[in-house]
């Protein structure tokens, strides 16, 4: 049985945010079907503190410092590089990854997020998996259009180069891999033919931890009157600063002006200045980085997800609807669940549809009990991890292998 190699931009422990969940259960799911050498990157001291679990799961691992986000800015100026690969490459990890193809039988590498296909060497001839999750170039391509300035040339840049970059790794790779047909349909479209089949394979959700039967809802939230709206996510990334911002000043007064002591819940780390500076406006509240989100999902009245940007699947939404939270969201925010408008989620096309969506299910707590227990039951049938990376061994070569090893 050959040897995978995992290259992942972000350490794949602890599951703490979106990208990261997706990787910690691939690489988990590459494990079962035989020995995996991991090439990381690590960011925070929680990232630092996980790296026994990650030495519990792999073969061998190199888990190296991220370089810093403007010095690796810079340098991609000075290169015409994309700022996402040069804020993304450590010499150490290169090396490292050189002397494992070099001094172990590795027959796949297994690439998780563009950034690190610039670690796979052009002599490697094995099997080539690349994930880019979503189709990165058409997210700043979207900042590009809605910024001005700087800011829309940095992001048209950097649209413009990923998009060489991705074509350039569907040529190389045995196959890629979206988090949606809709991102599938849209990365063969921006590529025409490449050599890779591209894949969709989708995010699941662990409904046995996500439970709203098994979690304690926040004192903090069951104290207020409410009702209590949540969003949740990683608080610096542009389009959940760009989410809370259209909730809080275009939806939130429209909503108290029915229910004047509705609050606004902000729940995720790192919220930027843009965000804090939300806190007390129209009911809104900014908690930041909180122990575990579940119990904020268990109390609130309801999830409200209008994304305007949402490349993928949104974990977020997955995770509300395993939690039998009505959630009111953007088609952007829907796109990938492929669930039923009305009967698990309540979908608005704009700020106005949005606010009465809202409205609607305050008003009728048996409609709204109602949608969250359709959400659960579509989750839990429809959306497990085992379900979702069910075809995986297939993709990597590995299918056989496994059913010798379960005979």
């Amino acid at each position: 049985m050959g040897e995978t190699l995992f290259i992942a931009h972000r350490m794949p422990f602890p599951p703490d945010r979106g990208d990261k969940i997706r990787s910690h259960h691939l690489l988990k799911a590459v494990a079962e079907l035989g020995p995996v050498h991991v090439a990381t990157l690590g960011e925070s001291a929680a990232d630092f503190a996980a790296e026994p679990l990650l030495a519990e799961v792999c073969a061998s691992y190199c888990l190296q410092r991220r370089p810093k986000l403007i010095p690796a800015g810079l340098r991609a100026l000075a290169s015409g590089k994309p700022v996402s690969l040069t804020a993304f490459a450590s010499d150490p990890l290169r090396q490292w990854i050189e002397d494992t193809l070099e001094q172990r039988a590795i027959d796949t590498i297994f690439v998780f997020s563009g950034q690190m296909g610039q670690y796979v060497p052009r002599s490697f001839e094995g099997r080539l998996v690349v994930d880019l999750c979503d189709v990165d170039s058409a997210k700043f391509e979207a900042y590009a259009h809605q910024r001005t300035g700087p800011r829309a040339w940095i992001d048209e840049r950097e649209g413009r180069l990923l998009a060489v970059e991705e074509r350039q790794l569907a040529n190389r790779a045995d196959t890629v891999l979206l988090i949606s047909d809709a991102e599938a349909a849209l990365f063969r479209s921006r590529t025409g033919h490449v050599n890779a089949d591209v894949v969709a394979l989708g995010n699941g959700i662990d409904t046995d931890l996500f439970d709203h039967q098994a979690t304690k809802p926040e004192a903090a939230l069951m104290q207020d009157r409410g009702p209590h709206l949540l969003f949740t996510g990683q608080m610096d990334y542009l389009p959940n600063v760009d989410a809370v911002r259209r909730a809080a000043m275009q939806l939130m007064p429209a909503i108290r002006a029915t229910y004047p002591s509705a609050t606004f819940h902000i729940v995720g780390r790192a919220p930027s200045a843009k965000v804090r500076s939300l806190d007390g406006l129209n009911g809104t509240r900014v908690w930041g980085e909180v122990h575990d989100v579940r119990p904020f999902l268990a109390a609130c009245s309801l999830v409200l997800a209008p994304l305007a940007i949402a490349r993928g699947v949104q974990n977020k939404v997955l995770e509300a609807m395993a939690m039998a939270r009505p959630v009111v969201l953007s088609p952007e925010a829907a796109t990938g669940i492929n669930a039923t408008d009305g009967e698990h989620m309540a979908v608005g096309s704009d700020d106005a549809a949005l606010i009465e969506r809202v409205i609607g299910l305050l008003a009728n707590t048996i409609s709204a009990q109602a949608m969250g227990a359709a959400a659960r039951k579509f989750v839990v049938q429809e959306k497990s991890w085992p379900t979702a990376l069910a075809p995986l061994a297939g993709i990597m070569g590995r299918a056989a292998q496994r059913d010798r090893h379960a005979a």
